[in-house]
């Protein structure tokens, strides 16, 4: 049989002729897989820790200080697989001296920025400076849902709509691998709480799912094409989600027809026959877990027939077809060439993000953008004097030159919290006329005083989150609300520039003049928060996630779980099943603190001839003019939110369906079309299989916000079935 097998696979090698090289990425990993030992097979699909870790050294091979390394085939031209963190940037393990790389500013500013391109040119950037470093694999591509706004992790993420966190991640995860490495999409699926992440078992009903978090995955994947899937930590209805057979080998490579490989999570793993039948293709991160669970005891269960044979090849050949496709066989990673990184030009690349994901909150009385008249401006809090605030774990990136503020915050894992060297306040004071005098915030009278002696106020609330924890509330921390009550209390024309990992609770929202939301910024996060406070750029971000006036009105206004990490916990996602966010919201009642989509500009645009048309495959098209009303440049984010009736059983009252994004100079006006696919009007059906769309009418509304609607039109939809296989 072995005979058969390679003589079929140099078929395939050499039926073009002699020599010819065969570019389908399916039959050269066949071709590769024919010609394979078992020791072969088996060398790929077990991960090793690049960092020495609890007693286990490093294999030589590998870079130290980085997440991973996976032995290649030297015989075959395989080469060995070089995995970094990478959710915002070439991350390094803990280590005397990390790495110096350039942070984009966090995944949630990124969704912000609503812009695809940019989405695309920051995973490019990741990828390159990845290349560089030597790395052929990166654990970036994250999109897990915003179910619980007090996740440590929702800094790495896209928010809570599926189309949106799709998408960006998607474009993302392409960036990254044309630069012929291979991305992860993760983590698969429902890890969207860091209490007991390790344990906490998640209840979701199949449908519910499916419209949920497993379609922002799918969109992503759909968008993206990444050569690997990383399963999570969670338990999903029971099973470890690396051990799940309905979401690896049902949903994942059945239904979705997904032709990449699955990697562990670092300690996901808990067995060798499960997890491999399930669908797990790859061990990654030993010595994270209890046991080589695809070392000697997945060589003997394939001996023994607990795993096939087959399973084993398929799992090589996945990993193979991954690193065909993204060219990985062709053009191995160089050495490693750091020099070769343009700082200075990366740094453009994540500052524009950062403008473009700033969200202008508020606005009161036109207070930003600053005036050239202001004599005088304090600046308060946040180390603002110095730099600006990431958030922890493995997605950390430390800035080249070090950390702005040392010794803060755990001195191990997640830790320490680390400042980029990118002081808002000396780009503040480079742009304007004014006297900036800088106070720490530490005395609320004294920081309160200096602000009522000055024109102007500006405040940094930060707020730190990591992976490994979730916050206790939605407040700041550190009593920064009551500073920054203080100081809005002390200048009416104060302005609070927020830092966080998320959406965060504000008393003082009615005292402040202008609220900024800045999220974490990145490398040049400083002078991104100064261009746009004094107005050299529009405030462009619109929210990606609901801002809660309170915990009452989410879902769960405790989080499920406990302090013990080894807690057997369950959390009940059917409560909102898919209606996460803004459709919990809208489902319910309640008025958000600032609504999904919300965002100001500093001009202003009208909307004009909205028209929605039925198109082919049973999407619709809804086109409209938008225009520039005020007197300067400016982005208009158009936001297309479809309903349906109530026998359309939809999770909730309305759903994103399109959006766009248009820089427009004073005066100008353009039309524009988005696109709403089918499947955004379908309920998934657990029955059939597949999506089903309800004949009838839908509206299709026009809003600034999820809850600023402009004009609303109508469409006949015809009944429709949607096959659940991705669509290219």
């Amino acid at each position: 049989m072995r005979v058969k097998r390679l003589a079929c696979a140099l078929t395939v090698l050499f039926a073009a002729g002699a020599g010819a090289q065969v570019t389908d990425p399916e039959q050269r990993a066949s071709a590769l897989v024919a010609q394979m030992t078992q020791e072969d097979k088996l060398r790929l699909v077990f991960g090793y820790f690049s960092t020495d870790f609890n007693g286990v050294a490093r294999p030589k091979e590998g870079i130290n200080y980085t997440a991973g390394f996976i032995h290649g085939v030297e015989r075959l031209k395989i080469p060995p697989q070089h995995q970094t963190d990478a959710g915002i940037g070439v991350a390094t393990q803990p280590s005397p001296e990390p790495r110096g790389r350039t942070a984009l500013p966090s995944g949630l500013a990124t969704a912000a920025t609503w812009n695809r391109q940019l989405a695309y040119e920051a995973g490019a950037m990741i990828g390159k400076e990845a290349r560089l470093s030597g790395h052929n694999v990166l654990l970036a591509g994250s999109v897990n849902l915003m179910r619980e706004p007090r996740n440590g992790r929702n800094f790495e993420y896209g928010g809570e709509d599926p189309l949106l966190a799709g998408w960006m991640t998607g474009e993302q995860i392409r960036g990254i691998q044309s630069n012929g490495i291979v991305s992860t999409l993760k983590h698969f699926a429902f890890n969207d709480q860091e209490t007991n992440r390790m344990t906490v078992d998640v209840k979701i009903d199949d449908a519910a799912g499916r419209m949920s978090d497993l379609l922002a995955l799918q969109i992503a994947t759909e968008k993206g094409n990444p050569g690997s899937v990383m399963c999570a930590y969670n338990r999903v209805n029971g099973a470890y989600a690396c051990e799940s057979d309905y979401l690896l080998n049902k949903v994942l490579k059945r239904d979705w027809g997904y032709k990449g490989y699955v990697m562990s999570d670092w300690g996901a793993v808990h067995s060798t026959i499960p997890a491999a039948n399930a669908g797990l293709d790859q061990q990654s991160g030993w010595p994270f877990d209890a046991s080589p669970y695809f070392g000697p005891a997945l060589r003997e269960a394939v001996d023994n027939g607990h795993v096939p044979q087959a399973r084993l090849d398929d799992m090589a050949r996945r990993i193979l077809w991954a690193m065909a496709a993204n060219g990985l066989l062709d053009n191995p990673v160089p050495v490693v060439e750091p020099e070769k990184i343009d700082f200075a030009a990366h740094a453009k690349i994540t500052q524009r993000g950062a403008e473009e994901g700033m969200v202008l909150l508020k606005n009161g009385g036109n207070l930003l953008p600053l005036a050239q008249d202001v004599r005088t401006i304090a600046v308060i809090g946040g180390h603002a004097d110095v730099g600006v605030i990431s958030g922890g774990g493995a997605a950390q990136v430390h800035p080249v030159g070090g950390s702005a503020v040392k010794g803060e915050g755990p001195k191990s894992f997640p830790g320490p919290i680390v400042w980029y060297p990118s002081s808002p306040m000396k780009a503040l004071a480079a742009r304007m006329k004014a006297k900036v005098v800088y106070h720490d915030g530490k005395d609320v009278a004294a920081a309160a005083k200096l602000a009522a002696q000055s024109d102007v106020a500006i405040v940094f609330g930060t707020q730190w989150t990591a992976e490994s924890f979730d916050v206790p509330s939605l407040s700041l921390p550190d009593n920064q609300d009551a500073l920054i009550d203080a100081v809005a209390s002390a200048n009416r024309r104060t302005v609070v520039v927020l830092e966080t990992g998320g959406p965060v609770t504000m008393p003082w929202v009615d005292k402040a003049g202008a609220v900024l939301a800045a999220w974490y910024p990145g490398t040049a996060g400083g002078e991104a928060i100064a261009r746009v406070l004094t107005g050299e750029v529009d405030a462009a971000g619109r929210l990606p996630a609901t801002f809660p006036a309170s915990e009452a009105q989410l879902p769960r206004p405790r989080i499920d779980g406990n302090k013990d990490p080894k807690a057997r916990v369950s959390t009940d996602y059917n409560i909102e099943g898919a209606a996460v966010g803004y459709k919990w919201f809208d489902r319910k009642g309640h008025k958000p603190l600032f609504a999904f989509g919300h965002g100001l500009s500093y001009t202003t645009f009208a909307f004009d001839g909205l028209a929605a048309r039925a198109a082919a495959r049973g999407d619709v098209i809804v086109d409209f003019t938008v225009k520039n009303t005020g007197a300067r440049a400016g982005y208009a984010v158009p936001q297309v939110y479809a309903s349906a009736g109530a026998a359309a059983g939809w999770e909730a009252p309305r759903r994103l369906a399109g959006w766009g994004k248009v820089l427009l100079q004073p005066g100008e006006a353009r039309k524009v079309s988005v696109t709403v696919p089918a499947r955004m009007l379908a309920v998934y059906s657990t029955k059939a299989g597949a999506w089903k769309v309800a004949p009838g009418q839908y509206t299709f509304t026009l809003a600034t916000a999820s809850d600023a609607p402009v004009a609303r039109a109508t469409a006949k939809v015809g009944a429709a079935t949607i096959p659940v296989a991705l669509q290219r």
